[in-house]
C-alpha cells in the first residue's frame, strides 16, 4: 500500500471519531468518493491500527442505526419549506 493511501485511510478514521461523521461527509470533505472512503476505513485501517478500526466501526454503526431518523428528518424539512 502506498503511504498516501495509509496516510489518507489513518486521517479518515481520526476525522469519523473525533467528528462522528458519516461516510457521505467524510467523502464531501476529503474530496474522494464514498467507496474509496468505505475502502479506507474497512480495509486499509484494519490493517492499519486494529483498535482504531474498531473505533470507527462503533462510529458507523451508530451512524447506521440513525439514518433513518435523520433521512425523516430531512423529508419533513423538505415539506415544510415547500408549503411556505
Amino acid at each position: 500500500m502506498k503511504t498516501y493511501i495509509e496516510e489518507r485511510a489513518m486521517e479518515v478514521a481520526k476525522f469519523i471519531i473525533s467528528s462522528n461523521a458519516t461516510v457521505r461527509e467524510t467523502a464531501k470533505r476529503f474530496g474522494v468518493s464514498k467507496s474509496t472512503i468505505h475502502k479506507d476505513i474497512t480495509e486499509r485501517v484494519e490493517i492499519l491500527n486494529k483498535e482504531l478500526a474498531k473505533q470507527v466501526r462503533k462510529v458507523l454503526e451508530t451512524n447506521k442505526a440513525e439514518r433513518h431518523i435523520r433521512g425523516g428528518l430531512a423529508t419533513k424539512e423538505k415539506y415544510l419549506h415547500k408549503n411556505e
